[in-house]
C-alpha cells in the first residue's frame, strides 16, 4: 500500500460524514466521481416511491392531494432545500427546470428593475442554457443582453443595469464566484441579482438570506441527489415576493386556483412563483432523497470537499506523468467549488477508459476532465484510487500526450 493510499484510509476512518455513505445505492468496486452531473441514489427513494405509487396513487388517488399533502410539497419540500441554501422558510418552492425557473427569475428581475434599466449583465462562461434563456428574457422585456466575465461582473454593474444572471459555481472548472460581492455590488447600483445555484447547493454554504440574494434557482439531480430530471427549485427573498411579476403564470400560483377565475390573481408568498400541477412522482421521489441532509452539518460538508479536492489535486500529482494533466480548477480554497477539472490532451478517450476501468467523472469538450467529489459518499480512498488509475492510464492511451 502506497503512502497516499494509507492516508487516504486513516482520513476516511476520521471523517465524520463517512457513515452517510451507507445510506447511498453504491457498490465499492467503483468510484463515482459524478455527483456534480447526476448524484448516487439514496436507499430511501426507492421504498418511498414505492409507497406513492401504491397507496398514495393506487389507493387514495385523488384524495392524496389533500391527505397525502401532495398539494402542499412544492413549498415543503422547497424549505428543506432553503435549509440547505441558507433560505428562511417561505421562500423557496420546487417545480418545473432549472431553465424555466432562470426564465421566471430573470423576467421578474427586470420588471422589478422598472423601464430606465435596459441591461441585463450576464456571466460570459456561465453553462449555455443560461445564455439562451437571458437573451429570451432580454427580446421578451425590450432589453439586451451583456455578457460580462465574472470577475468583472462586480464593476460592470452601472444605473442601466436591470439584473444580473450570477454563476455561483462554473460548470467546467468548478470555480467558485463572489456571490456575496456580486450581490453587494449590484445592490449598490439599485440592479437585482438572479443566482443560478446548479453547482454548489448541496455541494457548500450559500448564505441566501446572509448576503442578501434577491433570486435563485437551482437543479435537484446533482449533489441534492434527487433524480434524473428531479425538479428544479425557485428563491424569492421574501420582501420582494409582493413585487415578484412572474411572466408565466399558471393555475397553480393564482391565489384562488380552483376559483377557476378568469383573471389571474398571483397567491401570496413562495407560491407565485409556481406555475402548473407539481411532477408528483419526482417531487416526493427528491423529497425522500432530502432525508440524507437531515442533521447534516453544512460546514463540515465543506470542510471535507475542500479536503477530499485537495488531496485528489495531491494524489493526481503525484501519480499522473509530469506535464500530463494541468488543473483548471483554483488552488485557493475560496475561489473553489466541489470538483476538479484537469486539462488533458485526448481527454475524451482518457474518460473513456477511466469509465471502463471503473473511475466515473466525465469529460467537457474539447479537452476537460472533471471529477465532482459529493462530500455525503465520497470518501479519500476513492480520491486516491482515481488519481492512480489516471495516472495509469495516461500512459497506456494513445494521444493523452
Amino acid at each position: 500500500m502506497s503512502d497516499l493510499a494509507r492516508e487516504a484510509a486513516d482520513r476516511d476512518a476520521g471523517d465524520e460524514l463517512a457513515p452517510l455513505r451507507a445510506a447511498f445505492d453504491l457498490d465499492d468496486g467503483a468510484v463515482y466521481l459524478d455527483g456534480n452531473s447526476l448524484g448516487a441514489l439514496p436507499r430511501a427513494v426507492a421504498p418511498r416511491l414505492a409507497e406513492v405509487v401504491r397507496h398514495e396513487w393506487g389507493r387514495l388517488r385523488i384524495r392524496s392531494w389533500d391527505e397525502s399533502g401532495w398539494w402542499t410539497a412544492p413549498e415543503r419540500v422547497g424549505d428543506r432545500i432553503g435549509r440547505l441554501v441558507g433560505a428562511a422558510p417561505g421562500q423557496v418552492v420546487v417545480g418545473d427546470s432549472t431553465s424555466v425557473n432562470l426564465f421566471k427569475a430573470l423576467v421578474a428581475a427586470v420588471r422589478l428593475a422598472g423601464p430606465d434599466r435596459d441591461e441585463l449583465l450576464v456571466d460570459a462562461t456561465a453553462f449555455p442554457t443560461d445564455g439562451y434563456v437571458a437573451a429570451s428574457a432580454a427580446r421578451m422585456t425590450g432589453r439586451r443582453v451583456r455578457p460580462v466575465e465574472p470577475a468583472a461582473m462586480a464593476r460592470a454593474c452601472g444605473p442601466r443595469t436591470a439584473a444580473l444572471l450570477v454563476n455561483h459555481v462554473d460548470y467546467r472548472t468548478g470555480r467558485l464566484h463572489d456571490l456575496p460581492g456580486v450581490t453587494s455590488a449590484a445592490h449598490a447600483a439599485g440592479a437585482y441579482v438572479v443566482a443560478d445555484l446548479c453547482h454548489s447547493a448541496g455541494a457548500l454554504p450559500i448564505g441566501l438570506d446572509e448576503h442578501g440574494v434577491d433570486l435563485a434557482a437551482g437543479c435537484t439531480y446533482k449533489y441534492l441527489n434527487g433524480g434524473p430530471g428531479s425538479p428544479a427549485f425557485l428563491h424569492i427573498r421574501r420582501d420582494l415576493q409582493p413585487r415578484f411579476d412572474s411572466p408565466l403564470p399558471g393555475w397553480n400560483s393564482h391565489a384562488d386556483p380552483f376559483g377557476m377565475e378568469p383573471a389571474y390573481r398571483p397567491a401570496d408568498g413562495a407560491a407565485r412563483g409556481r406555475v402548473g400541477t407539481p411532477d408528483i412522482l419526482s417531487l416526493l421521489a427528491l423529497d425522500a432523497a432530502l432525508d440524507v441532509w437531515d442533521g447534516v452539518d453544512l460546514a463540515a460538508l465543506r470542510a471535507k470537499s475542500l479536503a477530499l479536492t485537495d488531496f485528489f489535486l495531491r494524489c493526481a500529482a503525484a501519480y499522473a506523468p509530469d506535464g500530463r494533466v494541468t488543473s483548471l480548477t483554483p488552488a485557493a480554497h475560496a475561489e473553489r467549488g466541489s470538483q476538479v477539472s484537469l486539462r488533458c490532451p485526448g481527454a475524451g478517450a482518457v474518460m473513456a477508459e477511466l469509465v471502463r476501468r471503473g473511475v466515473v467523472g466525465d469529460f467537457r469538450r474539447p479537452d476537460v476532465l472533471r471529477f465532482g467529489f459529493a462530500p455525503l459518499y465520497c470518501r479519500f480512498a476513492d480520491a486516491e484510487r482515481a488519481a492512480r488509475i489516471l495516472g495509469e492510464v495516461l500512459g497506456d492511451v494513445p494521444g493523452s500526450t
